[in-house]
C-alpha cells in the first residue's frame, strides 16, 4: 500500500520548499520537490546599466548576501573584457571566504544540528562528562590554538542558563516537547554530547556576528556589501584612517585566524562526533552520482582556472579517478528545462535553453482549489531544471570535495581521508561494531554534512592565503584596487555577452549577461539550489533533492508523525537549501505576481 507524505513548509531553510513523498513497504519510493515562489529578478534588471546590476541581483537572497553581487560584477567584467587588479581579487576572495565560513557555521549549528542534537536531552547532561568528551575530540589540524573553553564549569554554566530559559517559559520555547520530536528514539546522542552541541550552538551564535565584520571593512556594510565593476570600492592607504590601512588589515587577520580556529577546533570535530552516533546515515541519502563544481578563489585573475584554490570540473558516477571538463559556452552543454516548471519557452516547453539565450516567461498552471499538486504530468515547481549534456548534477560542498579529490588536490585528500578515518574510528567505538564507514560513505546524507565542515576548514585556509598575498602585494608597493580602463560606456561594443562561474556556499553559481546598446538585454542566473531542488526533466530524471530522499527507510513511522518529517528533512537540510535564490514572488514594484492559497492542514 502506498502512502503520501507532505512536508510543507520545510523549515530551518532559506525560503519556501515543499516536499511530497510516496512511501511503500516502509521505504520512500518517489519524491517531488516544489519551490512555491517565483523568481523574477532577471526581468527586473533588463534595460538597466550593466554596472548597476550587482546591486539588484544581490537582493535575490539575504542569506547568500554578497555572492550574487560578486558573481554579477565578474559576469559584466567578462563581457566587457575587464581584468581587475590582483588586490581586488584578493579582497573579493576574502569576502567570499567570509561568506562561506559564516554560512556553513550558521547552517550546521542553527539549521541542521537540531536534526541530530536533542536539545531537551542536554538538560540531563553531566558537565564533567561533557568536558571530558569535548577535550578528547582532538582536532585534525593541531596548528590552531584551542577555541573557547571546554571545562566542567563552562558546561555547567551553559546548562544553568538553558534551564533558566526553559523554566521562564516552559510551554512555549524551543525546548518544549510539542515543538519537535525531542526525546524520540531517532535522537541517539548521549546527554553529555547533547550538552556539548547546545553549548557550541550558543558559541556559534555569538561568533557568527563577528565574522561579518570582514564584509563591512571591505564592503562598507553587511549583509549586502558594496561591489564595483572593475575592482573594489575601497582604497588602500596606510596613512588614511578612512581607507584600508594596517590597523584594519590587522583586524581582518585577527578575525581570519579566529575563523580558522573555530573551523578546526570546534566545527569539524563536532560534525564528526555527532555523525559518529548515526552511522546508518552514511548509507542513506546519496542520491545522484554526478557532481559539478565551477571552482573559485582565483590567485591570479578570475578566469585563470589553473590558479584557483578550488578546482573546476565534473565527477561522473562517483569515479574519483577522473574529472570531466565543463564547457560554459557550449549551447548543447548547460541547459535549463521548464517542462515541469511554471515557465514556458518560445521554442516549446520540452526544449532546453542555454543561459546565454535563456528566457524567463511566467506560465503558472499550478494547483487547483482542490490542491491537487501531482495530477498526472502537470508542472509542479517555480524552479527550472538545469542539466549538463542531459545529465543531472549535484552541486555544493560535497561536489567541491569530490572534484578537488578527483583532481588530486593534496590538501583536500589529506583532510578528507583524516576526517573519514576519524569518523570511522569514533563510529566503531560509539556503536561497538564495525560501521563500515569508508570514503564511499561521503556520498550520503552524513557525508554531505561532513563535506560542508571540511569545506569550512578549507575556506578558512583560503582566507589566510589570500590575506598573505594581499599583504605581500602592498609590501611590494602595489595598492591598486580598481581598473577603470573600460569603465565608461563609450568604450563598450554595441553588443557583447559575458558569464561568470562561481562557487557559492551551496554550490555552482552561474550568471550570464547580454549587453546591447549599453544596457542589459538578457540576464540569467543558474543558482545552486536550482540544480539541486529542481523538478524532473523531459527524460523523467530526478534532481538531487528528489533522488536523495528516495530510498530513505521510514518503516514504523506514521505519515503525519514528526519522525516521518525528520526522516525527510535530515537529507534535505544536508544540502542547506536556499529557495530564495531559486524562486521569488514579487516584481520590481513589490506587486504580487501570483498568490497561492494553502489549506490550513498544508501549512
Amino acid at each position: 500500500m502506498e502512502t503520501r507524505v507532505v512536508v510543507d513548509p520545510v523549515t530551518r531553510i532559506e525560503g519556501h520548499l515543499r516536499m511530497e513523498a510516496v512511501v511503500k513497504d516502509g521505504v520512500i519510493t518517489q519524491a517531488y520537490s516544489t519551490g512555491t515562489m517565483v523568481r523574477g529578478i532577471e526581468i527586473i534588471v533588463k534595460d538597466r546599466d550593466p554596472r548597476d546590476v550587482w546591486a539588484f541581483v544581490m537582493r535575490v537572497c539575504g542569506v547568500c548576501t554578497s555572492m550574487h553581487g560578486l558573481a554579477s560584477v565578474r559576469c559584466i567584467e567578462n563581457a566587457l573584457g575587464i581584468e581587475v587588479p590582483n588586490n581586488a581579487e584578493m579582497v573579493r576572495n576574502l569576502m567570499l571566504g567570509t561568506l562561506q565560513s559564516r554560512d556553513h557555521l550558521v547552517h550546521f549549528y542553527h539549521l541542521d544540528a537540531l536534526d541530530w542534537v536533542d536539545i531537551v536531552g542536554a538538560l540531563k547532561g553531566d558537565p564533567a562528562e561533557a568536558a571530558q568528551i569535548a577535550q578528547s575530540l582532538n582536532p585534525l589540524n593541531p596548528n590552531y590554538t584551542e577555541w573557547g573553553e571546554n571545562s566542567p564549569g563552562y558546561f555547567a554554566d551553559v546548562k544553568k542558563r538553558v534551564k533558566k530559559f526553559v523554566e521562564a517559559n516552559p510551554t512555549n520555547n524551543l525546548f518544549s516537547t510539542n515543538r519537535w520530536c525531542w526525546g524520540s528514539k531517532m535522537y541517539k546522542l548521549p546527554p553529555a554530547v547533547n550538552l556539548i552541541g547546545v553549548a557550541h550552538y550558543l558559541q556559534a551564535l555569538d561568533f557568527q556576528k563577528e565574522i561579518c565584520k570582514i564584509q563591512t571593512i571591505f564592503g562598507g556594510k553587511n549583509p549586502h556589501p558594496n561591489y564595483l565593476v572593475g575592482g573594489m570600492a575601497c582604497a588602500i592607504n596606510m596613512q588614511d584612517p578612512n581607507a584600508i590601512n594596517m590597523a584594519r588589515l590587522n583586524f581582518v587577520n585577527e578575525i581570519t585566524q579566529k575563523i580558522n580556529s573555530f573551523a578546526n577546533q570546534v566545527y569539524l570535530p563536532d560534525a564528526i562526533a555527532i555523525l559518529a552516533f548515526y552511522p546508518e546515515w552514511t548509507q542513506i541519502g546519496g542520491g545522484l552520482r554526478n557532481y559539478l563544481a565551477y571552482g573559485d578563489y582565483p590567485m591570479t585573475h578570475f578566469g585563470d582556472t589553473d590558479s584557483y584554490l578550488q578546482g573546476r570540473g565534473i565527477v561522473l558516477d562517483r569515479d574519483l579517478s577522473h574529472v570531466e571538463e565543463f564547457d560554459p559556452t557550449a549551447l548543447d552543454g548547460l541547459q535549463e528545462f521548464v517542462n515541469n516548471a511554471w515557465y514556458k519557452y518560445s521554442v516549446g516547453k520540452d526544449k532546453g535553453l542555454h543561459p546565454s539565450i535563456g528566457e524567463t516567461i511566467l506560465d503558472y498552471t499550478g494547483p487547483t482549489e482542490h490542491f491537487d499538486w501531482l495530477d498526472g504530468d502537470k508542472p509542479y515547481s517555480w524552479i527550472k531544471t538545469p542539466r549538463y549534456k542531459g545529465m543531472p548534477m549535484e552541486v555544493g560542498p560535497l561536489a567541491r570535495f569530490a572534484v578537488d579529490y578527483a583532481r588530486g588536490n593534496e590538501e583536500t585528500r589529506e583532510l578528507g581521508n583524516k576526517a573519514v578515518a576519524t569518523l570511522s574510528q569514533l563510529a566503531n567505538k560509539f556503536n561497538g561494531r564495525d560501521c563500515g564507514v569508508t570514503l564511499d560513505s561521503m556520498f550520503s546524507t552524513a557525508g554531505r554534512i561532513l563535506a560542508r565542515a571540511i569545506d569550512a576548514v578549507e575556506a578558512a585556509g583560503y582566507m589566510t592565503k589570500c590575506y598573505n598575498q594581499l599583504i605581500s602585494n602592498i609590501k611590494a608597493g602595489d595598492e591598486e584596487m580598481f581598473n577603470g580602463s573600460k569603465w565608461q560606456p563609450d568604450s563598450w561594443p554595441s553588443y557583447c555577452q559575458g558569464y561568470s562561474l562561481n562557487e557559492a556556499p551551496r554550490g555552482a553559481l552561474a550568471h550570464y549577461a547580454t549587453i546591447h546598446n549599453k544596457k542589459i538585454s538578457n540576464y540569467q542566473m543558474v543558482v545552486p539550489t536550482t540544480w539541486n531542488a529542481s523538478p524532473r526533466d523531459p527524460m523523467d530524471q530526478h534532481s538531487a533533492f528528489e533522488a536523495s530522499v528516495i530510498g530513505t527507510p521510514v518503516a514504523g513511522y506514521a505519515a503525519d508523525s514528526a519522525e516521518m518529517a525528520l526522516s525527510i528533512v535530515r537529507t534535505l537540510h544536508s544540502f542547506d537549501p536556499c529557495m530564495a535564490c531559486a524562486v521569488h514572488l514579487y516584481d520590481e514594484n513589490g506587486t504580487v505576481v501570483h498568490k497561492i492559497e494553502l489549506k490550513p492542514n498544508e501549512l
